[in-house]
């Protein structure tokens, strides 16, 4: 073998292949964003950072991200992308420099009930796997240990069409592990029937409680009168078994009643399609509170909430069965499939291990692969999504995170900026959705967008360095260095709301009095029990005046492009009335979504073409050229303006509009008060829901909750999303819900909503089963004297005490 004895001295000439280090965008006008151009080093980590409702995201998501996927998809055949979501090219003039964009968001995973952490990841496939080989007694295949796969068994006669046809008998068996009581969801619903009709009256004496189901002359009610399954005279009571069994289960069937035909179907269906099919936080609210008191959840008895058949559960190794193994905490699990030494499927276990212990240096170790994907917040379900990338060989790709920091303490976040920092250093492009001044100072590169939100950002305000962001000006260089001060004077308790023996998820046997009247705030480190605490404990308790708790939590806000914040919010409901009032006409008229509609775009205001596997186009309807409404809707006027014009006007518009004049309406005024107060000014009334941030989401739900006529509110993480500059103006909301009589509990992360707490109760001192317990209950001045907890260290590194 002859080895090269000579080098070359010369400095080569850059190679033209590694002219290639920036990205390159020109013309951007995405959503709010106004003819963006900017350059972002590849290799580095850069920062995106302005208000919320600035455009981060239709920069990074809606414009790099989404051309990068486009193309890639575009990279295979006709065929193969019929099967794919098509994706339209953003609106820009420019894109070049683009590397294979992953993008890891904080979209919720799938709610679906047989989703979890095990099966979101592949922990799962990979346990499944283990036991097939290692279990004893061996039970079958992967698919008998999995809690999705129902047991099949089938035989009969197939016709075999190969030369000449012949009939010949089959036997198929397929051995799942699903339980078959609960069919592999671990609880079973029970629907409380004393919820749904009172069994003394009879159907023509108004029976029926179910919401909008009271009128005699409505039709669902009518249909069951004159279907001639039941006696509507007859007391429910005294129904024999026939009918109970016709009035409860009957299959749908066409019936007349008076001269129409209807559909007749039995009680309990009927309700499971009309309203346990829907999502609870898109129902109205007495409907909602209709359906927690009418369903039960409980554990199925069968499985005992494991989800896996008998012959799943008997099946185990070294004592554990495969049922143990999910339900353990997964740092536990990670040591235990470290003691299992089988040289026959080292390779497994050599990756399981890998990807348990991604978990828990991702700072997840407290979780278990049982967990219902649909339970994680939005900071876990995206730290979940990173794990696959962790290990990954891959390099030369960009990597792109939306506010990776979302759910963390200050403790976390360190650990949060070593993970980005190493994909970097792998020769990635990391770009960064961020508010938290902890991750903007580790970047090499920051992008600030604004200088306001909607239509008042959408402008680069700054591009360069940390250090030039301080000195620059912009209002995230201002406020990057505010530090609030811990407050010297705090209000003094009204009550208690007390807690005893919570034992919810890692929570051990808490006692804990959550004082009233105050702003208390609960805090602790990602899965040390604070939102099983809070959220596990509360509901169903009310304060010492009996006041109803209002919970906002972290659920996001289910809504079509058709939904907007004028229809979430109630708000188009008194606009609708006046300008009928105004105009002698019907309310319908005034909906896009109703009578008012466009007829060619069906009140959508474009006209979506399909193109099978090329990008869909969605372009302004000509009719009413994306107004939403007939021409003859609007004619009619309110205060000079028509509907489109009003649903056109931002919320601080809106508020003077309705707030005096012709179009003087208190009942808008009040709910556009609440919008400003929250610090949704900017939003105009008719934006698509689907267009808003998280943060921007959050608020929303805060402003529909503020006319509650709870006590108690209980809000899990305001500040998420929330950018620097409006998190005072989050404060400033605290202290007026409190001054007017309400008591706040939050649990929070963000330093400046601890310092300016009345009462802040700190749990841990760890995560999963070494938290749950109560470590500090106090002011925040104590807990920065006292420095005994990982929360009140960096309390007191943040205000400099």
């Amino acid at each position: 073998m002859s080895k090269a004895t000579g080098t070359d001295t010369r400095s080569p000439a850059l190679h033209g292949a590694d002219s290639h280090d920036l990205i390159r965008v020109h013309g951007a006008r995405e959503n709010n964003l106004k003819d963006v151009s900017i350059e972002i080093p590849k290799r580095r980590l850069t920062v995106f950072t302005g208000v919320s409702g600035s455009g981060k995201s239709s920069l990074v998501f809606d414009t790099i991200a989404a051309e990068s996927q486009r193309l890639i998809n575009e990279t295979y055949s006709a065929f193969v992308q019929g099967f794919m979501p098509t994706l339209a090219r953003p609106e820009v003039d420019v894109l070049e420099g683009l590397t294979t964009a992953i993008i890891v968001d904080q979209q919720r995973m799938g709610a679906d009930p047989r989703s979890t952490v095990g099966t979101a990841t592949d922990a799962n496939a990979m346990l499944r796997i283990l036991f097939s080989r290692l279990g004893t007694p061996h039970i079958g295949p992967p698919s008998a240990y999995a809690f999705n796969v129902p047991s099949v068994r089938a035989s009969g006669a197939i016709t075999v069409e190969r030369g000449a046809k012949q009939t010949v008998k089959a036997t198929f068996n397929r051995t799942g592990g699903m339980c078959t009581r609960c069919e592999g969801r671990g609880s079973v619903s029970d629907i409380d029937l004393t919820q749904l009709y009172d069994d003394s009256k009879s159907l023509s004496e108004g029976a029926f409680t179910i919401p909008g189901w009271k009128s005699d002359s409505q039709w669902t009610v009518q249909v069951y009168a004159q279907s001639g399954f039941v006696d509507p005279d007859k007391p429910i009571r005294k129904y024999t078994k026939k009918e109970m069994q016709a009035f409860l289960y009957g299959a749908p069937v066409k019936v007349k009643v008076n001269g129409v035909n209807l559909t007749y179907e039995g009680l309990i269906p009927k309700l499971q399609k009309s309203f346990l099919s829907k999502d609870k936080e898109a129902m109205q609210p007495h409907i909602r509170a209709f359906v927690e008191r009418a369903v039960t959840f409980t554990t199925c008895p069968e499985c005992e909430g494991t989800r896996l058949s008998e012959g799943a559960r008997s099946s185990k190794i070294k004592r554990i069965s495969i049922a143990d193994a999910c339900a353990m905490q997964i740092s536990d699990l990670a040591e235990w499939v470290r003691g299992l030494d089988e040289p026959s499927v080292a390779p497994l276990l050599e990756a399981l291990r890998q990807t348990l212990d991604s978990f828990v240096e991702i700072g997840l170790g407290y979780l278990a692969l049982d967990r219902s994907a649909g339970t994680l917040s939005g900071g876990e379900a995206q730290r979940v999504k990173m794990i696959r990338h962790l290990g990954s060989s891959l390099t030369d790709v960009t990597y792109v995170f939306d506010e990776p920091t979302a759910g963390l303490h200050p403790h976390d976040i360190q650990r949060m900026n070593d993970l980005l920092l190493r994909l970097r250093d792998k020769g990635n492009t990391v770009l960064v959705v961020e508010h938290k001044p902890e991750m903007i100072a580790i970047a090499d590169h920051v992008v600030d967008l604004g200088p306001g939100a909607g239509q008042a950002g959408g402008a680069v305000c700054f591009e360069g360095t940390v250090e030039g962001l301080r000195a620059g000006g912009t209002l995230t260089g201002r406020h990057l260095d505010d530090r609030a001060a811990v407050k010297e004077k705090v209000r003094t308790a009204t009550g208690t709301l007390e807690i005893r023996g919570a034992t919810a998820n890692n929570l051990q046997d808490v006692d804990v009095d959550i004082p009233l009247g105050v702003l208390a705030v609960v805090t602790g480190v990602a899965g040390s029990g604070k939102s099983s605490l809070v959220h596990g404990s509360l509901p169903g308790k009310s304060g010492p005046a009996g006041e109803e708790v209002v919970s906002i939590d972290q659920t996001a806000i289910r809504g079509s492009r058709r939904s907007n914040p004028a229809t979430y919010t109630g708000l188009l409901e008194p606009i609708r009335k006046a300008f009928a009032k105004v105009n002698g006409v019907k309310p319908a008229l005034f909906s896009a979504n109703s009578e008012g509609a466009c007829p060619t775009c069906n009140g959508a205001g474009v006209i979506y073409t399909d193109l099978a596997m090329m990008a869909g186009v969605a372009t302004p309807c000509e009719e009413c050229e994306g107004k939403r409404y007939q021409a003859s809707v609007l004619e009619y006027h309110l205060g000079g303006r028509d509907i489109s014009e009003v649903l056109a006007m931002s919320v601080t518009e809106a508020e003077e509009f309705f707030g005096a004049g012709e179009a003087h309406t208190p009942a808008a005024h009040r709910i556009l008060g609440r919008l400003a107060d929250v610090g949704l000014g900017y939003l105009s009334l008719g934006q698509p829901l689907t267009t808003l941030s998280g943060g921007e989401r959050q608020r929303l739900k805060l402003a529909t909750h503020m006319s509650d006529k709870g006590g108690v509110y209980v809000l899990d993480e305001p500040t998420n999303g929330l950018h620097l500059a409006d998190v005072e103006q989050l404060l400033a909301l605290l202290d007026r819900l409190v001054d007017s009589g309400k008591s706040v509990i939050v649990v929070e992360h963000h330093q400046a909503v601890m310092a300016h707490a009345d009462w802040i109760i700190d749990l841990g001192p760890g995560a999963g089963h070494d938290g749950g317990k109560v470590v500090f209950e106090g002011t925040p001045a104590d807990l920065v004297a006292a420095r005994s907890t990982l929360t009140g260290e960096h309390l007191a590194a943040y205000v400099g005490a």
